[in-house]
């Protein structure tokens, strides 16, 4: 069974931290509508959703898939790279341990799971101002003894990897290219966002069904002509905190 964690929209969330665009007003129950239905849809296509309870004093907590990465030996959690957000991840290591064993990050090291893009056994993860070098080396030490190989991945135009590059399925990857090394992916096909939408390359993959922003239809038509099955979500309200669609969920198989 494919379980998702997500987390309710903050009230908080008008103060949420920005990286790469400007700051606009958001509409806070447009945001909480588009959020439950990204959860219903995630529950029409096969997962069971567990949802948690908003963080009134954390602007950011709806991201809850920074806090963490999920693998089906272990979880580990994150001290997240923003000193401000570090509190997301109690909530989160609690939810999880009654589904995995959990080992632990810890400062000066720095991870954000929008930073790793896992293929497999192996985690891309991105060199971000979010994720550091020390993060990346404690991560590969937690995870040798299971055989799970890390690679970093130099990151400059966005605020994650995974901002830049999302796994589609088929040995495929979504990208906008401009905005990381794209060298360490040379055993994949790339489709390329349209550059009319630079911020197109987060998709979220479920069975057989791609979810994908709603906002980028120019992209979305290039994955359905590669075969692909797309499912468009209005994410635009939550776009406005520099949120993808990957984000806002944590996915495992239980």
């Amino acid at each position: 069974m494919i379980t998702a964690i997500t987390r309710a929209v903050s009230p908080a969330i008008v103060d949420c931290q920005l990286s790469f665009i400007q700051r606009q007003t958001i509409d806070l129950q447009v945001a909480r509508d588009q959020h439950h239905a990204y959860e219903q849809l995630l529950k029409k296509l096969g997962a069971r959703v567990v949802s948690l309870p908003a963080e009134p004093n954390l602007p950011d907590s709806m991201f809850v898939e920074d806090t963490a990465i999920v693998l089906d030996e272990l979880a580990v959690i994150f001290p997240l790279g923003t000193e401000s957000r570090r509190p997301e991840a109690d909530s989160i290591a609690e939810a999880l341990s009654k589904f995995r064993k959990l080992k632990y990050i810890t400062l000066p090291g720095t991870v954000e799971g929008g930073d790793i893009l896992r293929v497999g056994r192996i985690l891309y993860v991105g060199l971000t101002k979010r994720t550091n070098a020390e993060g990346i080396r404690q991560l590969a030490a937690i995870l040798a003894p299971h055989h799970y190989e890390v690679i970093p991945v130099p990151v400059t135009g966005c605020l994650h990897l995974k901002s830049a590059a999302t796994r589609l399925g088929r040995g495929t990857l979504l990208a906008n290219r401009a905005w990381f090394d794209p060298s360490p992916f040379f055993s994949f096909a790339w489709i390329n966002v349209d550059p009319s939408e630079p911020h197109a390359a987060n998709a979220l993959p479920i069975g057989d069904t791609i979810i994908f922003p709603a906002s980028f239809p120019r992209t979305r038509a290039r994955l359905e002509a590669a075969g692909f099955h797309v499912t468009p979500l209005d994410i635009s309200e939550l776009q406005k905190a520099e949120s993808g669609l990957t984000c806002s969920s944590l996915i495992f198989h239980t």
